[in-house]
């Protein structure tokens, strides 16, 4: 990039960014571009930064005490939220948002099991207390890898409301039995044609399940309650953690497709059954990767989809409103594989083709920045670059091939929060593993 037009992009954003300082009204601008948009993207760049999920969550009290949200939906799984879901409503018997957090021991549990994530739930529980039963906030899960655990929630469900329909359910859910709560074994077996796939009994057990809420109002099958809707949605996820599963191996596209689009069904199941008596607004937190439009990235021209864009495509413009986050550099919690330790590692200075060494090269350090409308920053903006993205595997040795792709930033989402200088999350499980008491410097990525 040469010099002069380095520094008209850096001018023209500095004439339209928001710096960030703290301060309580921070956000205030967000919030008036916010509007009444009922669903508000909130995304991330890594999996393991705290800044990400301490602003994420300043929007989100904002959202909740300016605009009447009235649910978080989080790229977590459905049982494991909503068990955090009856803590906030001051409807379990946990302890504390620690113990609420109990359920996410599937790796990688840092994501939801950190101390930014306790605070936002006890505050969040503490705002509930304060208000009747029909104006707290929900806190519910999108994503669809507890096969194992939503069949177990199903069949609790069952078992006190239709002792019946609980042998029946047992029995169609029976042929996941020889997989020893493995899904990936299943994965195996089905995908590869080693066993007969378990499909038509988990669309059997859904087709019951639905017809117990789709009974009329009043009858002894009709169940409209939040645990009816639960398990439903359990019986749901089952249904289509099986289809993910078994296409698991098909390729990157297909299966990714799948999990943002039952992502993207979630949300609006939820936005139904929130929206019985008046309209529900909805923020989300996840990656970047999925709250933004893919049509604006090159994950579009390989043909995979995203909730953000999902969420455009199905609702009306006004809304939906994604903000996307960046930073230049810092700290992260990650793996270097699935399923690996929790390390921290150092994130590397951006690549100086990506937008965030644009963000970087501006001096502001954290600032917010509108993508609506009409402004020099977008105009200087909208020109392809570099965009970089970490989830819960960080590899710097291979950045470029694994973390970075070709994005419209002022296309993929509404705003962008970018937070210069970043650091790892703080997990509640300590990291034991880490070499004495600094961070490593080798660079030990994926989404």
């Amino acid at each position: 990039m040469r010099v002069d037009a380095a520094a008209h992009i850096a001018d023209a954003i500095a004439e339209s960014a928001r710096r960030l300082s703290g301060a309580t009204d921070d956000y205030a601008p967000l919030v008036t571009s916010i509007g009444e948009a009922r669903f508000v993207l909130l995304g991330e760049a890594t999996h393991g930064t705290q800044e990400f999920y301490t602003e994420r969550a300043r929007i989100t009290r904002a959202l909740i005490e300016r605009r009447g949200l009235r649910a978080i939906a989080v790229e977590a799984d459905w049982p494991d939220a909503y068990r955090v879901n009856r803590y906030v409503r001051c409807a379990s018997d946990d302890r504390d948002a620690t113990e609420s957090l109990d359920g996410f021991r599937r790796f990688p549990t840092w994501m939801w099991r950190n101390s930014a994530i306790v605070e936002f739930v006890e505050w969040l529980r503490d705002y509930n207390a304060a208000h009747a039963p029909r104006d707290r906030v929900g806190f519910y899960g999108l994503d669809l890898y507890s096969l194992y655990t939503s069949i177990d929630a199903v069949l609790r469900y069952l078992d006190d409301s239709d002792p019946d329909a609980a042998r029946r359910a047992r029995q169609r859910y029976r042929c996941f039995d020889h997989f020893d709560r493995d899904s990936t074994r299943y994965a195996y077996a089905a995908g590869f044609g080693a066993n007969e796939s378990c499909e038509d009994s988990v669309v059997a057990q859904l087709a019951d399940m639905l017809k117990r809420t789709a009974a009329p109002s009043g009858s002894a099958v009709g169940e409209n309650s939040d645990e009816a809707f639960y398990a439903l949605q359990n019986a749901r996820l089952v249904k289509t953690a099986e289809e993910y599963y078994r296409t698991m191996f098909r390729g990157r596209v297909s299966s990714w497709n799948l999990r943002d689009r039952h992502m993207a069904d979630t949300l609006d199941a939820l936005d139904a059954h929130l929206s019985r008596e008046r309209p529900a607004r909805i923020a989300v937190w996840a990656h970047n990767s999925h709250v933004g439009d893919a049509r604006a990235t090159q994950m579009g021209a390989f043909g995979e989809w995203t909730l953000g864009q999902l969420v455009r495509e199905r609702h009306r413009a006004a809304d939906g409103f994604a903000v996307g986050f960046t930073t230049d550099h810092g700290t992260v919690i990650a793996a270097s594989d699935w399923d690996g330790p929790a390390q921290r590692k150092r994130v590397r200075p951006a690549r100086d083709d990506s937008y965030e060494h644009v963000f970087h090269r501006c001096g502001i350090g954290n600032f917010l920045l509108p993508l609506r409308g009409t402004s020099a920053a977008i105009d200087a903006l909208r020109d392809g670059r570099l965009e970089r993205a970490i989830g819960v595997i960080y590899l710097p040795e291979t950045e470029r091939a694994s973390h970075y792709f070709d994005a419209s930033l002022p296309r993929q989402f509404d705003a962008v929060v970018h937070w210069d200088e970043t650091r790892a999350l703080e997990p509640l499980e300590p990291l034991e593993w880490l070499p004495g008491s600094e961070e490593p410097e080798a660079y030990p990525t994926g989404l």
